[in-house]
């Protein structure tokens, strides 16, 4: 095995994928303390954030909702563990598609008490459509929960996977007694402490003893073992072929808030989630190609671009996940999309929002680059090919509101933040074909506004007034043909035609007044 291939055997890239409440920044806070990345754990208590590490933002902290990506790069047992966080908030769902592409596996965080949710459902199939092997932790144990195998047959029939418990829920709520591990007898007690840090485990040699009966109750244990019987005749054994295949996903239980559980779920983490996986690219010529990590040649492509992480530096970061060959400090890249080179002489690791600068990199990694306006998201970096993603995801907006400066002045940093929140995926930025000055954005949901609203304030010292626009539909038009009745029209960031509608009914109307004319719902798709 050569160093390239043992260096992308020892790392795991993942993403966690749940509905809004689920915990999913608790579950991450857990993860890093228990990799000894932090030192404390923040938590979300009462609705905001207090001191947490993946979300930095000042918003995120106000509201206590996720709405950026981050990453964390953490060292565990000789693994090397690429946390990619994702925005929680379904108005944000285009950066967590977009976070999605540069993972090799997905945790998929369900909340006990409420099962599969509607969040949950569009992310996994996501991940499904990508072939993303998918391990499961049932979150909340500590409080009243459904039955688990009520949740376990939700998981089956609502997203069509096997669902394999790997560990097995004793109570819940006031009556959580731990978890048992299937697969090597082990019962792990909960106990409500201070820290909460999961005891060392009790080896069961007999799980009808009568000391494990007397220890749990009289109806726990036997509800455990009718469970566990059940389990055992009824759900097939857990096979990792099928699980790398996205065809069964293992299941395990616990509590973040309390961090019971989450120990060992990074040990099953880091041993299930399989290395860096193949991309395939697509070359100048339109061929599709394989890139194997052990490449004799870089390649990579940036997934996010965030401004402003760091107030020191008043920047912007691309996020670069490594597909293939090997990353040096300062070595000169080719930028495909604009036929440029440029020299990578500052690479770091991203921390939340804190940097450190790597002299190298492999396949799984996620590194920072400071962009001086050359990158854009699902651009690809190479030394010498002219690869590209061949289709990166782009919702198509349903709320626009032009937006003026208060001042009323189209400042340097009025003009700067437009540029840079449109680059990083914030908000999508139209020009009215009329030439009319003032720009139009176009979000997905009501919050990506208000953060839009909120971080040209507070980053770009700029307060805008936004005015809302009537259209909820947009259509990219395809060819010369344009609408023959009054549809408004403007252009994307690439220049490309766009009609925009009020209703589904207009888009009918319209196709039937206009012979000709072709319509996609993005600038990609297929007509």
């Amino acid at each position: 095995m050569t160093d390239l291939q043992q260096q992308a055997s020892l790392r795991r890239t993942v993403a966690i994928i749940s509905h809004p409440d689920a915990g999913k920044t608790t579950l991450t806070e857990k993860l890093l303390l228990y990799s000894g990345a932090i030192h404390q754990a923040g938590a979300v208590t009462g609705g905001k954030h207090s001191t947490t590490t993946s979300d930095w933002m000042g918003i995120e902290q106000q509201r206590g909702i996720s709405v950026s990506s981050s990453a964390m790069r953490v060292h565990y047992n000789g693994m090397l563990l690429n946390l990619l966080d994702t925005p929680g908030h379904q108005d944000f769902s285009e950066d967590t598609y977009r976070t999605l592409m540069a993972v090799d596996a997905a945790i998929m965080l369900l909340d006990a008490g409420r099962g599969v949710q509607e969040q949950t459902i569009k992310l996994f199939k996501v991940c499904r459509d990508r072939g993303i092997p998918i391990i499961t932790f049932i979150n909340k144990m500590d409080r009243p929960a459904r039955d688990p195998l009520e949740l376990l047959d939700e998981v089956e029939q609502v997203l069509g996977i096997t669902a394999i418990p790997r560990t097995w829920p004793i109570g819940d709520g006031p009556d959580f007694r731990g978890i048992f591990e299937r697969s090597t007898s082990n019962f792990y007690a909960f106990e409500r402490t201070a820290g909460g840090r999961t005891k060392a485990p009790v080896t069961v040699a007999d799980i009808h003893d009568a000391e494990i009966r007397t220890s749990l109750g009289t109806a726990a244990h036997d509800k455990l073992l009718s469970d566990l019987e059940f389990v055992e005749h009824v759900i097939p054994p857990f096979d990792a072929e099928k699980f790398n295949r996205a065809a069964c996903t293992p299941v395990y239980w616990g509590s973040a808030i309390t961090t019971f559980g989450v120990e060992h779920f990074l040990g099953e983490l880091l041993n299930l989630a399989p290395s860096p996986q193949p991309y395939m690219m697509a070359t100048d010529k339109g061929e599709n190609v394989i890139v194997a990590p052990d490449s004799s040649e870089f390649v990579g492509f940036v997934y996010k671009v965030q401004a402003n992480m760091n107030k020191a530096h008043r920047d912007r970061i691309s996020f670069l996940r490594i597909v293939g060959g090997k990353f040096e400090r300062g070595m000169t890249a080719l930028h495909p999309r604009s036929g440029k080179t440029t020299k990578l002489n500052y690479p770091f690791e991203i921390f939340g929002r804190e940097r450190n600068i790597v002299d190298e990199a492999y396949p799984g990694d996620v590194i920072g680059l400071t962009n001086p306006g050359l990158f854009q998201v699902g651009d690809t970096l190479t030394e010498r090919s002219l690869l590209r993603i061949p289709e990166f995801p782009r919702f198509a907006p349903e709320i626009f509101a032009k937006v003026w400066p208060k001042s009323g002045s189209f400042s340097k940093g009025f003009r700067k933040g437009i540029d840079q929140l449109r680059e990083e995926g914030v908000v999508q930025i139209f020009t009215e074909a009329d030439g009319n000055p003032s720009p139009l954005v176009g979000v997905v949901g009501e919050l990506q506004l208000e953060l839009f609203s909120w971080r040209m304030e507070n980053e770009y010292n700029e307060v805008v007034r936004l005015e809302r626009q009537p259209y909820t539909r947009t259509r990219w038009i395809h060819g010369s043909v344009k609408p023959a009745n009054n549809v408004p029209l403007v252009y994307d960031d690439h220049d490309r035609l766009v009609a925009l509608f009020k209703s589904d009914w207009e888009i009918s109307y319209t196709l039937e007044r206009t012979s000709g004319l072709v319509l996609a719902e993005s600038p990609m798709a297929e007509v």
